[in-house]
């Protein structure tokens, strides 16, 4: 799978496969995986194959695993959380399948987590808004790390071709359906590959704002890229803001101090040394990540913008000294621990300074339940779809588990498109889809349609190319994050409209180019939902909005009808289990 090098100047070489993915986390590598037994694939990522957000993922991945644990049980907990806009079907799906994606991971060599060695039950941990301990984690707080290694140790022994460094330009689009993606190499060479169907798998957006727990990666390519070939994107409004992120040393506000953490019983404190979460909401410090994060905002407002406090001085049996707190935190948290110490913070003896974070996407380019987007021959998995699985606000640990069930449904339907090759005329009816008919309502949250201003086109005569990343991403965080107004919204709009794209000739400039696409979409949809709800919170609101689109509120009522306060006779930290027989996986088919 060597591309044909061409002289200077000379057109783009050209590669051709069945399915090409674009994009190297979980949901990439779970499609490539599975597209590979009986097509050719090709998997293309812009940094090295184990870069981006899945390494980086602490807490663990949910899945009704557990005894007494069932997927509905799982599904009220995602329905709840995402504030009444998650989509029901979706959900279900989600929770259903989770088991049997879990059973493969297993499969292909994931050591999850167990009470005491080799053989013993696994645990089981509590994150916030669950209404019981169902995550599975690895190496403590490296789940995330042990998937990644897993699956590419997979892709390495399948032999499947893999190229790196080469960043997604845009996808070359023919008589309507995509038909394959033009990348630029390190080396400043472009690249075309050609393919019957398109995974896209690029990751999120965490780099629109000035403080984010995403890699450097994760500058939204490939919404950027669906969105200019006519993709529809939704829920863009839905920027999940970490509450805990490190608030201390030079990557001040980005390092990650996982939901897990809280679970074991950890606290958030004011400057004061006094509990908040307790008044705000009933769940406390295991309230949805919306909730929390806006509550730690708000009590930072009140105390001149220093951090709130995390400590974790609670964690472990009652009578245990500091010293062996200090040896149970870095057994269960090795990364969070080291990372801690390195910022000076003995956190077995004091609380540590932390403040929200950009974090997660929960909007992205529209698909149906096998990654369909509404362009064909373009499908789309993890991060960068919106699936409908997290409605206002992602469910902790839901997001591992998203990229492995749904990137292998988006494999299968590619390739069943790319063994075809037939362009349908259109996307899904609405008959066949209902739930994907009512978001793609047209006064709904799909944004930036094609041909405005925030679907990434130069703004006129006026624009200006006068603008630094820095800058785009002090604007996004100061006026479209976690707090807005339509008077914020507005300005951010206003000034967004002055700024030119940059052509796609560097590296840095193509990433510039996506950021600047992407914060427009961001802005027109948040200015669309003049209401509060989940992740979208507007200080303008009233203080007990209405839904902003009539869409909202059936799946409002049908979501609360399901939801539940957690259970109080479930345990905070870890419940000590054994997991039942989970599905056979599916055997790995031969190397080629």
């Amino acid at each position: 799978m060597t591309a044909r090098r061409s002289a200077p100047g000379a057109a783009a070489p050209e590669e051709a496969v069945d399915v090409l993915v674009i994009g190297s986390g979980i949901a990439g590598l779970s499609a490539a995986l599975r597209a590979d037994a009986s097509a050719r694939v090709l998997v293309v990522t812009k940094g090295e194959l184990a870069d981006g957000a899945t390494r980086l993922a602490q807490g663990g991945i949910a899945g009704a695993v557990g005894p007494g644990d069932t997927p509905a049980a799982h599904a009220a907990d995602t329905l709840a959380a995402g504030a009444g806009l998650a989509e029901p079907e979706a959900v279900r799906v989600l929770c259903e399948e989770g088991p049997e994606r879990i059973a493969e991971l297993i499969a292909l060599g994931v050591a999850f987590d167990r009470t005491d060695g080799p053989g013993s039950p696994h645990a089981l941990g509590l994150e916030g808004a669950h209404g019981r301990p169902r995550i599975l984690h690895a190496g403590g707080d490296a789940t995330g790390l042990a998937i990644e290694t897993a699956l590419v140790a997979a892709v390495r022994a399948r032999g499947i071709p893999v190229r790196e460094q080469a960043a997604l330009v845009d996808l070359v689009v023919e008589d309507g359906a995509v038909r394959g993606a033009r990348f630029l190499a390190a080396d400043g060479r472009e690249l075309t590959v050609r393919a019957g169907a398109v995974v896209l798998a690029t990751g999120g957006a965490g780099q629109l704002y000035a403080h984010t727990t995403n890699p450097a990666v994760a500058t939204g390519d490939g919404m950027a890229a669906a969105r200019r070939a006519g993709a529809r994107l939704a829920d863009l409004e839905f920027c999940q803001f970490h509450p805990t992120a490190l608030a201390a040393g030079s990557g001040a506000g980005s390092f990650l101090v996982s939901e897990a953490v809280r679970g074991e019983g950890a606290l958030l404190r004011d400057a004061h040394g006094d509990r908040f979460m307790p008044r705000i909401d009933p769940r406390a410090e295991l309230a949805p990540r919306d909730v929390v994060a806006r509550a730690i905002v708000q009590v930072m407002q009140a105390q001149g913008g220093r951090p709130v406090l995390l400590d974790a001085t609670a964690i472990g049996p009652a009578g245990i000294d500091a010293d062996e707190r200090a040896r149970l935190l870095a057994r269960r948290f090795p990364t969070i621990d080291a990372a801690v110490r390195a910022a000076g913070f003995d956190w077995a003896r004091e609380g540590v300074p932390v403040t929200p974070a950009a974090h997660y996407m929960m909007g992205g380019i529209l698909t149906d339940l096998d990654g369909r987007t509404t362009v064909p021959g373009l499908f789309a998995a993890g991060e960068c779809a919106r699936t409908g699985v997290h409605g206002a606000n992602r469910l902790a640990s839901n997001s591992l588990l998203e990229g492995t069930v749904f990137g292998a449904r988006a494999a299968d339907a590619a390739l069943a498109e790319a063994r075809t090759a037939a362009v349908a005329a259109g996307f899904l009816a609405a008959a066949e889809r209902p739930q994907l008919a009512e978001a793609t309502a047209p006064d709904h949250r799909s944004t930036a349609r094609p041909g405005t201003a925030a679907a990434g086109t130069d703004q006129g005569a006026s624009a200006s190319r006068d603008w630094t990343r820095a800058q785009l991403q002090e604007l996004m965080w100061r006026q479209v994050g976690l707090l807005r107004t339509g008077a914020e919204l507005e300005e951010a709009a206003r000034i967004l409209a002055t700024w030119a794209p940059p052509a796609p000739t560097t590296l840095a400039a193509l990433e510039d180019r996506n950021l600047l696409h992407l914060a427009r979409c961001v802005v027109e949809a948040a200015l669309a939902r003049p209401g509060s709800v989940g992740a979208h919170h507007r200080r303008d609101a009233a203080d007990d909005p209405v839904p902003a689109h009539p869409q909202d509120a059936p799946k409002r009522e049908a979501a609360s009808a399901a939801a539940r306060e957690p259970d109080p006779s479930f345990p905070r930290g870890d419940e000590l289990v054994d997991l039942p027989p989970l599905p056979s996986p599916r055997p790995l088919q031969p190397t080629r």
